[in-house]
């Protein structure tokens, strides 16, 4: 069969001589796409332009001078600007009237220059260095002994140690008041993410060991209730009165794992995390563990598709949807004859114990479907604890909790970590925000001013 039958040519017996000569030809148009780059600078970034001149302008065949005819840009690269340490002296000035002190009648005046508080007396520390510590701690996981050498580049001789009580102190007068701001703010809240993992405190008040575990307790509130806010709490157990001291009298629903601490709480309902129902099923390889992970990722598909829509919405769609997978996963459990200490009897009983805890997403549309917001806000932590390993003291250990809540709820709410920190220690030293604790709510990360001062 013939691929030009419809071309007269082909066709048509009486064609000549000279149209069996024509040949056609097509052009296809391919549209090219821009290749996407993996590196690029901020519009805002300041230019420099170097302009490049021939090192000789005579015209090599006539002698005669050369005119400019035009100019091209043959690439654009990023140029580093190191860092500069400066010393700063800060001098007050004393005014008098010579007038008035020459008069007997008259009390001498005198007028002297006030300068602005440090954050920490007697130190050299500005609030940029104490921000700039704390940055590369907590937000770029550089432990303090390794920032010793960078600041010594720089020009300040230091150590560790000092370091470390530089951000103690900063932590305890300056941090602290905006970590209770926020936690009494979190109280009032209905629905909290919590989670713990891990830490290590050498010099213990327990009397145990340095090797002994201590905890850090992340609490994280549901974008739903307002402003995000991430707060870290340090201890020395996991102990369920751990958690009960922090959140005291709060009532609502906190969605956690199925650690056996999270329950039993005067006003609290807990609401369990489906994720780990699927890790404990893919954990029994078989078809059966197979089936659990089905049923799961079915419900998971759903809250895909309901990501985006109100609270309200989002609870009808579960209760149309979701309700019916979770009765059949369950039923199918129950029914289920899965015995023995094996991954597949540790996953049904995991899952039928906790089967009031995971049905609870199904009844408030703010409830998430896991504890994934929490899980996500403690790996922070998490990082840092390979880089820094342990805390020598518990105020060291309190002082990692208070900035890592400042650092990841900056992060959240859209605020560069290392502005918010110079903001908080350039004012606070010159704010009586003891007296005048109003005077906070203009400096959460959430606010109008520190949105416009230090946001993204």
């Amino acid at each position: 069969m013939s691929l030009f039958e419809d071309d007269p040519s082909f066709t048509d017996p009486e064609h000549t001589e000279e149209q069996s000569q024509q040949t056609i030809s097509y052009t296809v148009v391919r549209k090219i796409q821009p290749k996407k780059r993996n590196d690029s600078l901020r519009e805002d970034i300041e230019i420099e332009a170097i302009h490049h001149h021939p090192a000789n302008t005579i015209c090599d065949g006539c002698h005669d001078q050369m005119i400019e005819m035009g100019s091209t840009i043959v690439r654009e690269e990023a140029k580093f600007i190191p860092a500069k340490m400066m010393k700063v002296q800060h001098i007050e000035h004393a005014y008098e009237c010579k007038k008035c002190k020459s008069d007997s009648l008259q009390k001498g005046q005198i007028k002297r220059g006030k300068a602005p508080q440090p954050p920490i007396q007697r130190s050299i520390a500005s609030p940029s260095v104490l921000a700039k510590v704390m940055y590369d701690k907590f937000s770029q996981y550089l432990p303090l002994y390794r920032q010793v050498k960078e600041w010594e580049r720089y020009g300040l001789n230091t150590n560790d140690k000092n370091l470390s009580n530089w951000v103690i102190r900063a932590s305890h007068d300056w941090l602290l008041p905006i970590y209770e701001r926020m936690k009494s703010l979190m109280m009032a809240k209905t629905i909290l993410h919590v989670d713990e993992t891990y830490s290590q405190i050498i010099n213990r008040s327990d009397g145990k060991s340095g090797q002994s575990n201590a905890y850090n307790w992340v609490y994280r509130s549901v974008p739903s209730q307002g402003p995000t806010i991430v707060l870290f709490q340090s201890s020395l157990s996991r102990a369920r009165s751990v958690l009960e001291s922090f959140i005291e009298d709060y009532s609502g629903t906190i969605v956690c794992d199925g650690y056996s601490a999270y329950d039993k709480i005067e006003g609290v309902t807990f609401a369990n995390c489906w994720a780990h129902v699927r890790r404990y099923w893919m954990k029994a390889n078989s078809k059966n563990g197979q089936i659990g992970v089905s049923y799961c990722d079915a419900l998971y598909r759903l809250e895909r598709k309901f990501k985006h829509l109100s609270p309200s919405k989002r609870r009808k769609k579960r209760q149309k949807f979701a309700l019916p997978i979770v009765k059949k996963f369950l039923d199918w459990v129950e029914k289920s004859p899965f015995y023995g200490k094996n991954a597949l009897a540790k996953a049904a009983e995991y899952t039928l114990n906790r089967a009031n805890g995971l049905k609870a997403f199904l009844k408030d549309g703010r409830i998430e479907i896991d504890n994934n917001p929490a899980e996500n806000a403690i790996r922070p932590n998490v990082m840092g604890r390979k880089n820094w390993l342990f805390s020598v003291s518990e105020a060291g250990a309190k002082a990692n909790a208070i900035c890592l809540s400042i650092a990841e709820t900056a992060k959240a709410n859209g605020v560069d970590f290392y502005r918010y920190l110079l903001k908080l220690l350039t004012d606070f030293p010159n704010l009586d925000i003891y007296q005048h604790s109003e005077i906070l709510n203009q400096y959460m990360p959430w606010s109008k001013m520190i949105q416009a001062e230090c946001g993204r």
